[in-house]
C-alpha cells in the first residue's frame, strides 16, 4: 500500500506551471532594464544559464512566427568574457549559436589583458577565472556598457543568494553587500552615477531544476558536454578533473576515463564533471530531484578554496 516509488514514476507529475511564472517574471525584468538603461548587453558564455536567458531574451523582444523561429534581432549585443582556458566545444558552441542567430557577439579576451600588463599570472598553468574580472571590466569600460544582464541565481551560491536582482556596481566594479538597493514590491532602483553599472539578473529566483526543467520543455539547445559522454578525468581531493593541457596529473595521479556529464561550465582549470548516465534534459530533471549538493559545491575548485571566496570575487567585479 505505501510501496516507495522512483523518481521516474514521480517526474510525469511535476507540476511545470510555476515555470510560466519564473518566465513571465524573467521577461519582465529583461524589459524593465533595457527599458532603464542606454546601453544594456547580455552576458552569453555558452552555459546553460545563459543559454536559458537567451531565450527569455527572444521572448521578450522578438517576434515568433507560425514555424516557431524567433524573427528580428535583439537590441542589444552579446558579451563574453574568453580566458583562454574555455572548453573548445563551449567556445564552438558560442559562435555556432551566435551565427544561427545573426546576433552581434563582443568578446574581452583574457590575452588581450595579459598583453597590456593589466593582468599578470603566476605561472602559466595559473587559473585564470579570477582574472578574467579585469577583461570584464575593461569591455564595460571600452564599450561604455551601463548594465550586463546574466544568468547567476540565488541558489548557487551564499553570496548569491543574498544578492538583489538588480545588483549595483560603483565606479571600480566594486559589489558592497551591504549598500544593496532595496527591492519592494518588484520595484526597482536602477538610478546609477556615471562611471557606475548594474548588473541584472532575470533567473536569480529559478533553481537548477527550474532551469533543467525550463530546457526541457522549450528544448533549448546546449553544448554537448552538459550530456553524458566519456572523457578522461583525474581523481583529485574528491573532483573529478579533466584531464586537459592545462589540468595535467600531478605526481602518481592516475588517469582514467568514465561517463561524465558537467552540471556548469566554466574555466577548464577549475571545472570538473561529474559521474552521470544522463543523455538529455528529462534525465538530467531526474538527476537534479536527488542531489543534495549545490552545482557549485559539487564541481568547481575556485569555490573551496575559500567559504567567502566568491563573495570576495563578487566584490571585486566577478559575475
Amino acid at each position: 500500500m505505501n510501496a516507495p516509488l522512483t523518481v521516474e514514476q514521480l517526474l510525469p507529475e511535476l507540476d511545470h506551471t510555476h515555470l510560466d511564472w519564473l518566465e513571465e517574471e524573467a521577461i519582465f525584468i529583461l524589459r524593465e532594464t533595457v527599458a532603464a538603461f542606454e546601453r544594456p548587453a547580455l552576458l552569453f558564455s555558452g552555459g546553460k544559464d545563459s543559454c536559458v536567458v537567451l531565450r527569455l531574451a527572444e521572448k521578450a523582444f522578438k517576434t515568433r512566427g507560425k514555424d516557431g523561429e524567433f524573427k528580428g534581432r535583439l537590441p542589444f549585443p552579446l558579451l563574453h568574457v574568453d580566458t583562454g582556458h574555455n572548453f573548445p566545444e563551449v567556445i564552438e558552441f558560442r559562435d555556432r549559436r551566435v551565427a544561427e542567430m545573426g546576433e552581434r557577439l563582443v568578446v574581452g579576451h583574457l590575452e588581450d589583458s595579459i598583453k597590456r600588463g593589466t593582468v599578470r599570472l603566476s605561472h602559466p598553468l595559473e587559473s585564470r577565472n579570477g582574472h578574467q574580472t579585469v577583461a570584464l571590466l575593461e569591455a564595460i569600460e571600452e564599450h561604455r556598457f551601463d548594465v550586463l544582464m546574466g544568468g547567476a541565481r540565488r541558489d548557487e551560491e551564499k553570496a548569491r543568494a543574498k544578492e538583489r536582482i538588480f545588483s549595483h556596481r560603483d565606479s571600480f566594479g566594486q559589489w558592497q553587500p551591504k549598500e544593496q538597493h532595496p527591492e519592494l514590491w518588484t520595484l526597482f532602483n536602477t538610478r546609477i552615477k556615471p562611471g557606475e553599472h548594474m548588473r541584472a539578473f532575470p533567473i536569480s529566483n529559478w533553481t537548477e531544476l527550474d532551469v533543467w526543467l525550463y530546457i526541457a520543455r522549450e528544448n533549448i539547445p546546449l553544448p554537448t558536454l552538459y550530456y553524458a559522454h566519456d572523457r578522461k578525468i583525474i581523481r583529485r581531493k574528491g573532483l573529478l578533473v579533466p584531464l586537459t593541457e592545462v589540468t595535467p596529473p600531478e605526481g602518481d595521479e592516475q588517469i582514467e576515463t568514465a561517463q561524465v556529464r558537467f552540471r556548469t561550465v566554466g574555466d577548464m582549470t577549475c571545472t570538473c564533471p561529474v559521474e552521470s548516465p544522463a543523455a538529455n534534459a528529462t534525465d538530467i530533471v531526474a538527476e537534479t530531484l536527488k542531489v543534495t549538493v549545490s552545482e557549485r559545491g559539487a564541481t568547481r575548485m575556485d569555490d573551496r578554496t575559500s567559504d567567502a571566496s566568491m563573495e570576495r570575487r563578487k566584490k571585486e567585479g566577478y559575475f
